[in-house]
């Protein structure tokens, strides 16, 4: 990848832009929407800025091309961060101006289908940071998980290195954002386990790529802001996976595809975040989601034994589909200490 270039960073009182490259839910569910812009103002010390797509559902891959060159170009805006994700944010990408974007650098915040435009930024030589969604961490019912806020701030407001915390309990079940009893408690949290570490007997760094793999498979599908495989060398992959709970199977053949490609051989190390294991249309029992688990960490292993024996890899990580969920520098600087087994993300 391109050297990195990390966009300056906000303080408080700024503008951010909020936007929705993917999908326009905060029409349909506005209660999780309207949460998630009041902290960003009351709790952060921000000022949100809506865009016309923002809240509009059935918006053309143009028009919300347009919303992010609209925020990007704006010198009174100091960050853009996506409202939710979506399943066709690949379709905007051919409608971006790269020079528009380079010439006006700013950090940008999303997962999920904002894979696609974190790619696309890091392919420009962009660092972006993977997390912080409006409708979903920001707009958390009850309150914010104190991890992703410490997280969070850290990636908007300051520079250098910081260090991961491993969390000991998570949550995984959704709750409808359509009803206001949801809002009224947080999430219900569950024990977790400690990081897994595979090849852990080094010290790995290198700038970071990767996201959500069902979005990469797209990305990979449709030759769109995907570099060089040799541009990843030496690179550290970060992999997640999300409520449309892809199989084991599936996540095989996307990593060993890659490995075909040449791709997975490229990168030193791999993060993998834990697994969703529960959606609203795919309720499921304790022990389907340790299932779960261990077959898509069992898939991973598989493929990296396949293509990339001598990679460092560590799993339970809590980023994507996550809670707590903490941001990670999208292009930017990881550094994987696995003897110490700690990990720092440079901000």
């Amino acid at each position: 990848m391109r050297a990195s270039l990390y966009p300056p960073k906000l303080k408080p009182g700024d503008r951010v832009a909020v936007v929705s490259p993917s999908s326009g839910l905060p029409q349909i569910f506005p209660l999780p929407y309207e949460l998630g812009v009041r902290r960003l103002r009351e709790d952060f010390g921000l000022e949100p800025v809506e865009y016309p797509t923002t809240r509009r559902m059935g918006s053309t891959p143009a028009e919300r091309a347009a919303d992010l060159h609209a925020a990007f170009v704006d010198p009174s805006i100091a960050a853009v961060i996506a409202s939710i994700g979506g399943d066709d944010q690949l379709t905007v990408l051919p409608h971006l101006d790269p020079e528009l974007l380079s010439a006006n650098p700013k950090p940008f915040f999303g997962y999920s289908d904002n894979t696609n435009l974190l790619a696309y930024l890091a392919g420009l030589g962009i660092v972006g940071y993977h997390g912080g969604t409006v409708m979903v961490q920001f707009g958390r019912p009850g309150a914010m998980h104190p991890l992703t806020v410490d997280s969070l701030r850290a990636a908007l407001f300051t520079s250098g290195e910081y260090e991961l915390r491993a969390a000991d309990s998570s949550s995984d079940v959704d709750r409808d954002w359509a009803d206001p009893a949801t809002f009224t408690s947080t999430p219900v949290m569950q024990p977790c386990g400690p990081w897994i570490w595979h090849n852990a007997g080094r010290v790995i760094t290198g700038p970071s790529w990767g996201g959500n793999l069902e979005i990469l498979s797209w990305l990979l599908m449709a030759d769109r802001a995907i570099q060089p495989v040799a541009a990843y060398a030496g690179g550290v992959l970060m992999l997640e996976t999300s409520e449309e709970l892809p199989s084991h199977t599936e996540v095989y053949r996307i990593l060993r595809n890659m490995g075909e490609r040449g791709l997975l051989s490229q990168f030193a190390a791999v993060l993998v975040a834990k697994p969703k294991t529960w959606s609203l249309d795919r309720p499921t029992t304790s022990l389907e989601q340790s299932a779960y688990r261990e077959n898509q960490r069992t898939a991973i292993l598989k493929a990296l034994a396949e293509y990339a024996p001598e990679a460092t890899a560590v799993f339970n990580l809590d980023f994507g589909h996550t809670d707590p969920q903490l941001v990670m520098p999208y292009g930017g600087r990881i550094r994987i200490d696995g003897i110490a087994r700690k990990i720092f993300v440079t901000y």
